[in-house]
């Protein structure tokens, strides 16, 4: 690993360990959508492996954001649970189906979610 490299990835691990909780949220949706993107378009190529491996992150990310819900909090709490476990669903239809268009829906849907959020943290 070269110096610029191992500094990047340092300033990258020090961003995430100090951003507040919203902005965390921000981070999550953002590697979410960049993942969703990298799916699509393998699915395009037909590069199977790769759009899997990207559609397994994805859904780890989404798994991440329901791990953070505090379902004791209201119903907002509620709903995004239901959006994000239908938004896991359509992925796994993706991957039976093999169809990009599901997997850009689905990035649309985390993206509406992330502006909310980064509005929220008063991020862009």
């Amino acid at each position: 690993m070269s110096y610029a490299t191992a500094s990047t990835a340092a300033y990258k691990q020090q961003s995430i360990l100090t951003a507040p909780p919203g902005v965390l949220v921000v981070m999550l949706f953002d590697g979410a959508n960049r993942f969703l993107v990298q799916a699509a378009a393998a699915m395009r190529e037909e590069a199977h492996l790769q759009a899997d491996a990207r559609l397994r992150r994805a859904e780890a990310i989404i798994d991440e954001l329901l791990g953070t819900l505090n379902l004791d909090a209201g119903q907002i709490s509620a709903h995004l649970q239901g959006i994000y476990l239908f938004c896991k669903r359509r992925l796994g239809e993706a991957r039976v189906s093999r169809d990009p268009e599901i997997v850009e829906w689905v990035a649309e849907q985390l993206g509406e979610l992330r502006e909310s959020f980064a509005q929220i943290a008063g991020e862009r």
